[in-house]
């Protein structure tokens, strides 16, 4: 894909972002592009219903701001659709000093950042992985252009520091409530997390599907680090959703979609989507294929491959086939030799060997580079890194192999992690 496409592609899905409070009805408004999330509004009788509270409070204030141009009115309850700290992280900013009821799924479970525990968690490496991801540190617009579901100058001081715990939790698939004058039903509705929970408004068919659905190949693996989300669990909750014929779809990214063929379409065909990547790798395990021989021809069908809300803007098909083999069937590929491998360096130094030595390497990562290579380049540079051999010019070379990469996939979090990770190996930092 020619770069100066592939940055163009990521450019025009940001219309998905901008920001704008959006009324859906005369008691409805949803905050998009303030965050890289949406905070939804439910003016009711004597007071507010907010339904998720954005990652920090700064944008949960800049969203309080616009909200009290409409209403003045007290917020009584914070509804999580799930537990992602960019869902929760500014509800003490919209509870305003006071008590709201806050409402969540009884098994919501905190980010392994903030689980509070003392057993050992990979806290470190999670964080580390996450900058990359989201493109931390890099400069908006013109490095950082997306974050595939959100805008990339989102304001993310205090980040996670709003998170109020739940007062009012619930078990079981319905939970069915009454707030300032809106007759609700929440529904457990596991997907990209098992706590997920979707809200209903049955008088005018609005849905709110937190991360079920959002404009973009879903991210059924997250490159950050993340444990395995059930794919069969998520595409059965797509049909649920589907079921409810709702006219008006609020996702937890993007913007709101109405029509009720509209709708169907786009969750059926996301669940299609998900259970295609499903099939072909079941498909290639059965056929003792392993991960790195399956990802180079699973692809989603030309009839859902082109679909405007099936883009690789967030999620990645490869990724999310080789997240699915290992959900299932662990780290293991299946073949004897992975069982107990070579050393890195030891394999590097023996390759390098058969190769005429680390300056023949050299030349052939430059080689790589010069036409156009850049993949064979990365890891012709890792083995050169694995034998500490020339370290700050093989880096350097690696970083400028990174950066041309990052140019040339549509792929924000690809992109991202590939500049920050240039970023770092020219300071440093790795």
């Amino acid at each position: 894909m020619a770069a100066e496409h592939a940055v163009e592609r990521l450019r025009a899905h940001n219309v998905e972002f901008e920001k704008d409070i959006i009324r859906l009805h005369e008691r409805v408004v949803v905050a998009v592009g303030y965050s890289g999330s949406n905070v939804s509004m439910l003016i009711g009788d004597d007071g507010v219903v907010i339904i998720d509270t954005t990652e920090s409070t700064a944008a949960a204030t800049n969203i309080l701001t616009e909200f009290r141009k409409i209403t003045d009115l007290p917020v009584k309850t914070i509804i999580y659709t799930h537990s992602h700290r960019d869902h929760i992280g500014g509800a003490s900013v919209f509870a305003e000093g006071g008590s709201p009821e806050v409402i969540s799924r009884a098994n919501l479970s905190l980010d392994i950042m903030d689980d509070g525990s003392d057993r050992p968690n990979p806290k470190r490496a999670i964080l580390a992985r996450t900058k990359r991801q989201f493109g931390m540190g890099l400069a908006d617009k013109t490095e950082r252009v997306s974050i595939g579901v959100g805008p990339s100058d989102r304001p993310i001081k205090g980040l996670g520091a709003g998170f109020l715990a739940p007062s009012h939790t619930f078990e079981g698939d319905l939970h069915e409530v009454s707030l300032c004058g809106f007759d609700l039903s929440l529904h457990a509705a596991p997907g990209e997390t098992d706590d997920h929970l979707v809200v209903w408004w049955d008088e005018q068919k609005i849905l709110f599907s937190g991360d079920n659905y959002y404009k973009a190949f879903p991210n059924l693996y997250a490159i950050r680090g993340t444990r395995y989300r059930d794919f069969g669990v998520w595409a059965d909750t797509l049909d649920q959703l589907a079921a409810f014929n709702a006219e008006q779809l609020v996702p937890g990214h993007t913007r709101p979609l109405t029509g009720v063929d509209t709708i169907r379409e786009h969750l059926l065909d996301y669940g299609a989507a998900i259970r295609s990547v499903i099939a072909q790798t079941v498909d290639a395990m059965n056929r003792g294929e392993t991960p790195l021989e399956f990802i180079e021809h699973i692809a989603l069908p030309p009839e859902l491959a082109d679909k405007p809300f099936l883009q690789e803007f967030y999620g990645c098909v490869t990724w999310s086939a080789r997240a699915y083999f290992e959900g299932e069937m662990g780290w293991f590929d299946g073949n004897p030799t992975s069982l107990f491998p070579t050393p890195r360096r030891d394999k590097a130094e023996r390759l390098t060997a058969l190769a005429g030595g680390a300056d023949a390497v050299l030349a052939a990562l430059k080689a790589a580079q010069q036409s156009g290579d850049h993949q064979w380049a990365c890891e012709l540079a890792d083995t050169l890194l694995d034998l500490q051999y020339e370290t700050d010019t093989v880096k350097a070379l690696k970083a400028d192999s990174l950066v041309v990469m990052a140019d040339d996939t549509v792929n924000a979090c690809a992109r991202n992690y590939y500049l920050v990770y240039a970023a770092e190996l020219r300071a440093g930092d790795v």
